[in-house]
């Protein structure tokens, strides 16, 4: 299917060269005020974790500016609210502690990534200062820091994410609830009144 594939580094250097001096000496090992600054200004992030195989997960994660909790400048907490409980992230970090973490903004083209190692959370007084909607988390992912970085803006940029004239009408985005109940092989109206339920009862 795929031809004329790339094996090597030394090969893919030699297409794509080398990162500039910016680029290799911006990654910081801490959470400096800058990044602190970030976190309580983002409301949503994704998390990058693969099991002992080395198969990869991305999973989103999201909550009013701030929800991450910064506890010194090397371990921050990410609140795991009520999902599918699928727990893909979860059971990925039981198998493999390292994580990735991209932060985001609305209207800001850069992001921050952290990178680090993980571990589940389940100590009730650290819990209990992330209380959102009238309900405690039961569990948290706690991070330990060891790169913090700003990713450049070219992607939003290229993908024009945060301009309104670039989205599609509402009419003409994908449903959920089709896409759902095609690959569920269940009825559109039970998942539309499940998706109804989840999103306004079960946030929190």
């Amino acid at each position: 299917m795929f031809n004329e594939t790339v094996s090597t580094e030394e090969e893919l250097r030699s297409m794509l060269g080398y990162p500039s001096e910016l680029v290799q000496n911006k990654v910081i090992h801490f959470l400096d005020e800058h990044c602190r600054d970030f976190l309580a200004k983002s409301p949503f992030l994704a998390i990058s974790t693969s099991d002992h195989q080395g198969l990869c997960d991305v999973s989103p994660r999201g909550d009013s500016p701030g929800f991450v909790l910064v506890l010194d400048d090397k371990h921050l907490v990410i609140p795991e609210r009520p999902g599918n409980r699928r727990m893909d992230s979860l059971k990925n970090i039981l198998a493999n502690p390292q994580i990735g973490l991209l932060f985001i903004i609305p209207g800001l083209e850069e992001t921050l990534r952290i990178n680090g190692r993980a571990c589940l959370v389940r100590d009730g007084e650290l819990l209990a200062r992330m209380e959102a909607g009238g309900r405690t988390p039961m569990i948290g992912i706690g991070v330990e820091v060891q790169e913090c970085f700003v990713h450049c803006a070219k992607a939003f940029k290229r993908s024009k994410l945060w301009e309104r004239d670039s989205w599609l009408e509402q009419d003409k985005l994908p449903r959920a609830s089709r896409i759902l109940a095609d690959h569920a092989k269940m009825a559109p109206e039970a998942i539309e009144a499940a998706l109804k339920e989840s999103y306004t009862k079960r946030l929190y």
